[in-house]
């Protein structure tokens, strides 16, 4: 926990940093890469989160695997770095990319289902959002078969969960209580 709000101070900061010297776009894209990185890698992940490594040595791997980034974010990891935070970057990275949709006005939707949503149902969902929130909206589908059907939507801070598991639940909680 104390890492996250850790990790969402450091992305303000190189977002401010970021927009005042408009290069904000450019950071998105750096820590968007990194982001997805870091999350399909598990040996970078390790060398970043391993506290005997030396942070020389994450630094020049990570300047290795990330050799074209805006010198903004060179410096931020120089920053984590000195900072012995650089376990950190993984969750700088999404911070920053989810603070710079919001400030761009768009959001993600995260549409949790037990099969896969059809193009149709995917286009349908969007408008719907649109609607809804008045900002521009990516749909990111979720499969969980957990849920045996329906759906569980969840746009920033609201959820709707109307999943076939949900119903059966307050069902169960509803002939428990009488």
């Amino acid at each position: 926990m104390a890492g996250e709000r850790a990790a969402v101070r450091y992305a303000k900061a190189v977002l401010s940093l970021a927009s005042e010297k408009n290069a904000a776009e450019a950071v998105n894209a750096d820590m968007a890469l990194i982001a997805n990185t870091i999350a399909e890698s598990n040996e970078l992940n390790d060398v970043l989160q391993n506290p005997i490594v030396r942070s020389s040595v994450k630094k020049a791997v990570f300047q290795e695997v990330f050799k074209d980034t805006n010198p903004l974010t060179a410096n931020l990891v120089d920053t984590l770095i000195s900072n012995k935070r650089i376990a950190l970057i993984g969750e700088v990275a999404k911070q920053y990319t989810i603070l710079y949709d919001q400030l761009k006005g768009s959001q993600i939707a995260k549409v949790t289902t037990a099969v896969p949503l059809t193009e149709a149902l995917n286009a349908k969902v969007l408008a719907k959002v649109k609607e809804l929130t008045g900002k521009e909206v990516e749909v990111q589908n979720v499969i969980d078969e957990s849920i045996l059907g329906g759906f569980v939507l969840r746009v920033g801070d609201m959820q709707y969960d109307a999943s076939v598991a949900n119903k059966l639940n307050k069902l169960k909680r509803e002939f428990t209580l009488n």
